[in-house]
């Protein structure tokens, strides 16, 4: 009889121990079978929270390169724009000067109008320094307008003082007389040739 009780108690105890292992299995495995959708969503959101800051430092890296390029660009451009204007400052650094002295160069072409028919030696000293004094303004970049009797007035050149009638059609628009020479300075109008123009 014991032995009977013994081997119930061992069967049952057996029956009790297969079915905790089954519901040991059933555990692991329902809890192995979400794990993978588990694992799946944590695995795509933790890629998405890894590729989100890579997709946001790259925008962030091509903001800069675009402020980088627009800020280079930008001073290049003030390089160049100071480069001229030096450039242009050195060129006419003596503009004020220079349309000082032009009277002078006026005053010596006259009194060499007056004195022309003359034939002085006494005047060949005065001569001397004209000329001396016209090539130090051709030295330091001043030039005399050239004006023909057939130019074409241009208001960026010339200053018309008056208008005369013409016979001719063909000089109406034209410059007539020059009462003023023009002067340029390295291509620049540092004065306006004063003429009289055809009407």
């Amino acid at each position: 009889m014991e032995n009977h009780a013994n081997e119930n108690e061992m069967s049952k105890n057996e029956e009790m121990i297969s079915e905790n292992n089954e519901a040991a299995e059933n555990v692991s495995a329902q809890q192995e079978a979400p794990a993978p959708e588990n694992g799946t969503k944590e695995g795509a959101s933790a890629e998405n929270a890894v590729v989100d800051p890579a997709i946001k430092l790259q925008q962030e890296l091509d903001e800069q390169k675009d402020k980088y390029i627009r800020l280079y660009s930008e001073f290049d451009n003030f390089r160049r724009r100071t480069a001229k204007e030096k450039l242009e400052l050195i060129q006419t650094a003596n503009e004020q000067l220079l349309n000082k002295l032009l009277p002078v160069a006026d005053d010596f072409d006259r009194a060499e109008k007056s004195f022309k028919d003359k034939n002085d030696k006494e005047l060949e000293g005065f001569f001397l320094i004209a000329n001396k004094f016209r090539k130090t303004l051709e030295q330091s970049g001043v030039k005399v307008m050239e004006i023909n009797a057939q130019t074409e007035f241009n208001p960026d050149l010339h200053e018309a003082i008056t208008q005369i009638p013409v016979p001719d059609a063909s000089q109406k628009g034209k410059i007539v007389d020059v009462v003023e020479k023009g002067y340029l300075l390295n291509d620049k109008v540092i004065r306006f040739a004063k003429v009289v123009v055809g009407s």
